[in-house]
């Protein structure tokens, strides 16, 4: 049996008498592509906050890299990479500093920065732009660069919040042959996203609604048990369905 990367039960956060997450529960195997998807302010946020140890929960239990949410958030930080919505990079800092920066926060040796860097800037066909400030580059350049620094520190686990936002199809196309990379390697990938077409990618996908899970399960299965051709139509069904 696979084992579990991320295992939740009925985790919870409120916010006063709002219920930003309700009770949900999920697993996810090691080495899954796993999406997590839901309108804007459907809870997916809060959830992957308390995931990577960021936001204490107000009830329920989880477990991230096999360390649990509540005593072991240092240990889940050391063993997980995150890249947010919110382009994370410093942009006045050149690639180069950039990936040095982040080597040295995940703890990696001046050796191992070096080594990575040229490996880095090789796959990403980056090497003439190393000098470069990252505020010059192409957006989709800064993306496919800022996941490449986010799983720099080899993690068992990436969180990945709306990372394509904003890129045209290509780019978005080639971001997600970067994921493909990571998971052939044995990495868990946790994503959110808007985009629908990019539910299609991933291994399984839940769907939540108002804070809860509604729909769990591989895109194929999904559109069959809704009689839906696409992604989109299955999720419009279920935000249709809401109490």
């Amino acid at each position: 049996m696979t084992q579990s990367a991320i295992t939740t039960t009925a985790l919870t956060k409120r916010f006063g008498n709002f219920i930003a997450t309700n009770a949900i529960t999920f697993d996810v195997a090691q080495g899954e592509i796993f999406g997590f998807l839901g309108a804007n302010g459907a809870g997916k946020t809060t959830a992957m906050r308390m995931l990577c140890g960021l936001l204490r929960p107000s009830s329920g239990e989880a477990r991230v890299a096999g360390f649990d949410i509540y005593t072991q958030t240092e240990k889940i930080k050391q063993r997980i990479g995150y890249m947010s919505q919110k382009f994370s990079l410093y942009e006045d800092l050149t690639v180069k500093e950039n990936i040095r920066f982040y080597g040295g926060i995940y703890g990696l040796s001046n050796r191992q920065i070096r080594d990575k860097t040229a490996d880095l800037l090789q796959r990403l066909s980056l090497e003439q732009e190393g000098n470069m400030l990252v505020k010059a580059l192409p957006l989709g350049w800064k993306q496919k660069l800022a996941f490449s620094i986010a799983v720099i520190h080899d993690p068992s686990i990436v969180f990945l919040d709306e990372p394509t936002g904003g890129v045209d199809p290509i780019t978005r196309r080639q971001f997600w042959d970067l994921i493909y990379e990571s998971a052939a390697k044995g990495v868990t990938i946790f994503v959110t996203t808007h985009y629908m077409d990019e539910a299609e990618y991933c291994n399984r996908i839940s769907i939540m609604v108002d804070g809860k899970i509604k729909a769990l399960d591989t895109p194929a299965a999904l559109k069959k048990q809704y009689g839906a051709d696409t992604m989109n139509e299955v999720f419009l069904q279920l935000a249709r369905a809401k109490s």
